[in-house]
């Protein structure tokens, strides 16, 4: 398989309402400052891959009918991704799949949300046919999950605060950032009101408009750019339904098993001692330990454990979610795009102020649905092994 590696990457100013730019604007805000990052232009783009969460999110069905001159699909192959949540994710390893393939050069990976023009939660909360009722949102329909995980391992009550407020004192070193709170506590976190127990306010991700773009080449196009570019040492999907027998709510199998192929095309033995930061992602604070553990980071009932002590604040054994994650920035159909372009900037050293010292590998994870769609990759410094 050829080798594929991320050029450039560039993602808008996320917040509650943008309502300076349309879709449009807002995707080109963010392809702009790629296209900049990767120090190349539209003639040099062979293809463009778009990713978009459900329609009803802003109310208008098949964006990319109209997005596609604005993001310079014209005269180029267009594809459009859906997989719920973990779209941003899986744009990015559709792209890099074009690119390892040898169908093209290089592909611009797109994805983006303006929840502002309606309403996520009323549009997850509908009840297609044949499907149960949930009609409370994406929190109420995890929180019986993170329930489930508190009871099985016996993790401490405070433990979600304690991801809160690390992700939050992140966010406030990423000038993209929706949420920036320096000062944040887990006591203020801890006071906040609880909307679905054991969720609390403070836990939650916010609803936000934004968008993320990455330019991604061949080996070729790698070894010419006079900056550090991020190989894509491996990429890995799964998927499972959201309801049958057996389900496991609190480790997935897809998930699992989506680490464990990536971990086995990678090379990587062991994940806490050869990966350097994560970005995870984690739309409820409890999503931290919890996928820790899924993804093989940590043994069952270990991943609170991990969190409590501190090695996975910037400068701990594996920091997770140094830009803040999507507890600061939740573009729904950009999230995990930029879960992975966060990731591939760290490898780049081009993270700024929520740079990790020394990162060579870095994990970038999205999922979605109900637990459904789970997608990854993993970049480092170098094609190979370290």
């Amino acid at each position: 398989m050829r080798r594929a590696a991320v050029l450039g990457t560039g993602q808008t100013h996320h917040r509650t309402r943008r309502t300076d730019v349309s879709m449009a604007g807002l995707c080109r805000e963010a392809i702009d400052r790629a296209l900049a990052d990767a120090g190349t232009d539209w003639s040099q783009i062979d293809a463009v891959v778009l990713g978009k969460a459900p329609d009803l999110f802003e109310g208008v069905m098949m964006p990319e009918l109209f997005l596609a001159d604005a993001i310079g699909a014209a005269g180029r192959p267009l594809l459009r991704v859906h997989t719920a949540g973990s779209v941003g994710g899986a744009t990015a390893n559709v792209a890099t799949s074009l690119v390892r393939a040898g169908v093209h050069r290089r592909v611009l990976a797109v994805a983006f949300e303006k929840q502002s023009e309606s309403n996520a939660m009323w549009a997850l909360s509908i009840q297609p046919p044949f499907t149960a009722p949930i009609g409370s949102g994406a929190g109420g329909y995890f929180a019986p999950h993170i329930r489930a995980y508190i009871r099985r391992f016996g993790a401490p009550e405070h433990i979600g605060a304690v991801v809160a407020a690390k992700d939050r004192r992140n966010g406030a070193r990423n000038p993209y950032a929706h949420l920036r709170q320096p000062d944040i506590t887990v006591e203020s976190v801890r006071a906040s009101r609880m909307l679905w127990d054991p969720i609390r306010y403070d836990e939650t991700c916010p609803s936000s408009d934004g968008a993320c773009a990455i330019v991604i080449g061949d080996q070729a196009a790698a070894e010419a750019s006079d900056r550090q570019v991020a190989w894509i040492r491996a990429t890995a999907m799964r998927t499972e339904p959201t309801f049958f027998a057996g389900k496991d709510h609190v480790s997935p199998r897809a998930g699992a098993e989506a680490a464990q192929a990536l971990w086995h095309s990678a090379g990587i033995t062991e994940p806490l001692e050869q990966v350097d930061v994560a970005e995870l992602y984690v739309p409820f604070s409890w999503f931290e330990p919890m996928w820790l553990e899924n993804l093989g980071f940590a043994a069952p009932g270990h991943g609170w454990k991990l969190t409590e002590s501190g090695e996975t604040r910037i400068g701990g054994r594996l920091p997770v979610n140094p830009s803040g994650g999507v507890l600061c920035s939740n573009p729904i159909g950009a999230s995990g795009l930029l879960r992975f372009a966060e990731a591939a900037m760290q490898v780049m050293g081009r993270a700024g102020q929520h740079q990790v010292a020394g990162a060579r590998t870095a994990l970038g994870h999205a999922y979605g649905g109900g637990s459904q769609f789970f997608s990854l990759w993993l970049v480092a410094t170098e094609p190979e092994g370290r």
